[in-house]
C-alpha cells in the first residue's frame, strides 16, 4: 500500500516537472518570436507619447467592482496599496523603452501639465482633461492607465498564506480623435499548480515561486503587450 502511495507520489511529481521543463521551453521560444516594431496596431507610428500619471480606482459602497473612467468597462476591483499605481506607470514607463524612433515625454513634464489642466477644467470629464494635455504638450499618443486591485504576497517566496494579487487597465489613446488605439487589461490572482494546473505558465514566469504583487505586475505588462505589435522583445 505504501509503495504504491510512494509510486502516485512520485508520478505526480514528475508530471509537474514535465509541464514546468516544456512550459519553459515555450516560453524561451515565444520570446524569441516576439517582433520588434514600433507601428500601432490598425497602422500609423508613433512619434510623441506623453504618458498621464496612472491612478487607482477602487471599489464604493461595498461593490466588488469598478468602472474603468475612460470606456466604462466594468472589472473586478479590490484593495489597492498605497503607491500601487507609480509601480504599474514605472514598469510601464520601461516598457516604454523598447520602442523605436518615438520620443516620450519626462513624467516631471507631463505631471505639471496635468495638474494645471486638472484644476482649470475641475468639471469636465477625464478624457477632457488627458487630451487638453496631449494637445498642450503637441502629442499625438498619449497613454493612461487603472489600478484596480493590488494585493502583496503575505509570506514568502516558496511558502505563502495569500499571494499577490494584481487588476490593472490601459489604454493608449489619440490625442488626435481621443479613439482608443489599444487597451490592455490584467486580473490575475496567482495560484499554485495544485489549486491550478493551467497556472503553469505564469507560476514558470515568476521563477517557479509565489511572487510579489510588483512581480506579477510586471508579468501582467509583459502579458498585455502582446496584443501590441510595438513592442518587441
Amino acid at each position: 500500500m505504501k509503495n504504491s502511495f510512494r509510486i502516485k507520489k512520485w508520478g505526480l511529481v514528475l508530471l509537474v516537472l514535465g509541464f514546468l521543463f516544456l512550459a519553459s521551453q515555450s516560453l524561451q521560444a515565444e520570446e524569441k518570436m516576439q517582433p520588434s516594431k514600433t507601428a500601432l496596431p490598425g497602422g500609423g507610428a508613433i512619434k510623441r507619447l506623453v504618458v498621464i500619471p496612472f491612478q487607482s480606482v477602487m471599489p464604493e459602497d461595498g461593490s466588488s467592482t469598478v468602472r474603468c473612467p475612460i470606456c466604462g468597462s466594468i472589472n473586478p476591483g479590490g484593495s489597492v496599496v498605497e503607491g500601487a499605481e507609480r509601480v504599474l506607470e514605472e514598469i510601464f514607463a520601461d516598457k516604454l523603452r523598447d520602442l523605436k524612433d518615438v520620443e516620450i515625454i519626462p513624467s516631471e513634464e507631463t505631471e505639471k501639465i496635468y495638474h494645471q489642466v486638472s484644476a482649470g477644467f475641475e468639471k469636465r470629464s477625464l478624457m477632457e482633461k488627458v487630451l487638453k494635455v496631449g494637445n498642450e504638450l503637441h502629442a499625438d499618443v498619449l497613454a493612461v492607465g487603472f489600478v484596480y486591485r493590488y494585493r502583496e504576497r503575505v509570506g514568502y517566496a516558496y511558502s505563502t498564506e495569500h499571494p499577490a494579487s494584481v487588476a490593472f487597465e490601459i489604454h493608449l489613446i489619440s490625442v488626435k480623435d481621443g479613439t482608443t488605439l489599444w487597451r490592455g487589461v490584467f486580473d490575475k490572482t496567482q495560484r499554485s499548480l495544485t489549486e491550478n494546473i493551467y497556472e503553469v505558465f505564469s507560476f514558470v514566469k515568476g521563477g517557479a515561486k509565489w511572487v510579489t504583487a510588483r512581480q506579477l505586475t510586471k508579468l501582467g505588462v509583459d502579458e498585455v503587450f502582446k496584443t501590441f505589435s510595438g513592442f518587441g522583445p
